[in-house]
């Protein structure tokens, strides 16, 4: 237990500092984040994420504790301390057509929750989890210096576009049972950090040019709150099916913008110097960003400590996201879920693989992004493993490995295809803690 418990506590510390210092630092490498607020993260764990990221009507998987911020109200069923800790690398290929195809990768620690039972069918948790991040860099490349097309002009103009930042999410949540089938539970989460983006103007080729810069951001902060329930019809002692519901409300946080516009020139090889002048250096009022309501609707089917599968349907009201007052050109989001998992023998010791979880999915995300006259669409499957970790005195652990391969964008219209995997690495702990011990 010891052991263990040390392990946890030096991992939870490194997460604690990375998370902090990862506020400023781009974790994605995608085209697509420089629309709305980013990548929306999905705020989900490892073993969700392997069965294609169903979470609105789960709560235990495979007998153990998980921690769902998707629908609160899984808190409910939480009945040991819970302890997850997780990990996320990306790799991602850009391919466009009339270009070369591009190969980008990220790593970060993801996440920290926690999730102590207050009663046995109540529970709270809090915790640190991505919201959404930016990350993006590309460059266009005009001939000629707008003259025409004139055989003496060999100038070249580069327009480069880059962006980074990330929004986090600190939760506090509760979630608790009402009779024997019903559960509730909502969240109260603070969202910041500060996304920002930056166009520059080069002409390479032209000795003593003048290069410009633009840099916008927005530091952003502000409460949102999650809700929801899920409600188990008893089959049996061990089969039930839920239905859940859960939401994210449509709140408005504070932001505030900057805009600098500075001049500079390029050093002997080629790269950016000091800047030799801000044109234009000003901050802007404190103003709101309104967040849209997020709708999901679940259903699962479990057979405890055996199989799950289960589907969920997500909306986002994206349309109605606006900064500053203006509304950001985005349209309504739909996502459809689908998976399971299966363990094929729980309770065995001497078949370790048939102790496994093994989970499978699919993932079909019609974004909230419509460019050049077409829908942004995503399409993904996922596989993942729970393996568990002999248990010490009450104390139950488990690593949970996913994977999501997938798809996003298309070659038409002069439109980015995105090829990428998502890796997933998370560590659960289920223990006893607070317990009072009594001495004759």
């Amino acid at each position: 237990m010891i052991k263990y418990t040390r392990f946890f506590i030096t991992l939870l510390l490194a997460v604690a500092a990375f998370s902090a210092h990862a506020q400023s630092t781009a974790t994605s490498s995608s085209p697509y984040s420089r629309y709305g607020i980013g990548d929306i993260d999905p705020q989900l764990m490892g073993q969700n994420i392997g069965m294609g990221g169903i979470a609105v009507a789960t709560n235990r998987i495979s007998l153990f504790n998980n921690i769902n911020v998707i629908n609160p109200a899984s808190y409910g069923a939480i009945n040991l301390t819970t302890i997850d800790v997780g990990l996320y690398a990306n790799f991602l290929n850009l391919s466009q057509t009339g270009s070369a195809s591009q190969k980008n990768s990220n790593f970060r620690l993801n996440h920290i929750a926690f999730a102590i039972p207050t009663s046995k069918r109540s529970a709270l948790s809090f915790g640190l989890l991505p919201y959404s991040e930016r990350g993006y860099n590309f460059k266009k490349t005009v001939n000629k210096l707008g003259t025409s097309g004139s055989p003496a002009d060999t100038n070249v103009t580069n327009y480069s576009y880059s962006g980074d930042g990330s929004l986090s999410k600190a939760y506090l949540g509760y979630g608790f049972g009402i009779g024997k089938h019903l559960l509730l539970g909502a969240n109260v989460s603070y969202i910041f950090g500060n996304i920002k983006d930056i166009a520059t103007t080069e002409i390479p080729g032209l000795a003593g040019a003048i290069n410009s810069k633009i840099e916008s951001s927005n530091a952003i902060g502000g409460i949102n709150y999650d809700y929801g329930l899920q409600y188990s019809f008893d089959f049996s002692e061990t089969k039930h099916l839920v239905f859940g519901y859960s939401a994210s409300a449509g709140t408005k946080l504070h932001t505030q913008s900057s805009f600098i516009v500075s001049q500079y020139f390029n050093d002997a090889n080629g790269n950016q110097d000091i800047a030799a002048d801000s044109v234009v250096s000003t901050t802007g009022p404190k103003s709101k960003l309104k967040l849209p309501q997020i709708n999901r609707f679940g259903i699962s089917f479990q057979s405890d400590g055996k199989f799950l599968v289960g589907a969920d349907y997500s909306m986002g009201k994206w349309s109605d996201l606006s900064i500053a007052g203006v509304n950001q050109g985005l349209q309504d989001s739909k996502t459809f879920n689908i998976g399971g998992s299966y363990t094929p023998n729980i309770s065995t010791i001497r078949n370790y693989l048939a102790t496994v979880d093994y989970r499978i999915g699919a993932i079909y995300d019609q974004t909230y992004m419509h460019i050049n006259g077409t829908t942004i669409k995503r399409y993904a499957g996922t596989v993942g493993v729970g393996l568990p970790l002999r248990s010490n005195n009450g104390s139950y652990y488990k690593i949970n490995i996913a994977a999501e391969v997938g798809q996003r964008g298309s070659l038409v219209n002069g439109l980015v295809k995105e090829n990428y995997v998502n890796i997933h690495l998370g560590f659960t702990l289920n223990d006893k803690w607070f317990t009072k011990y009594k001495f004759d």
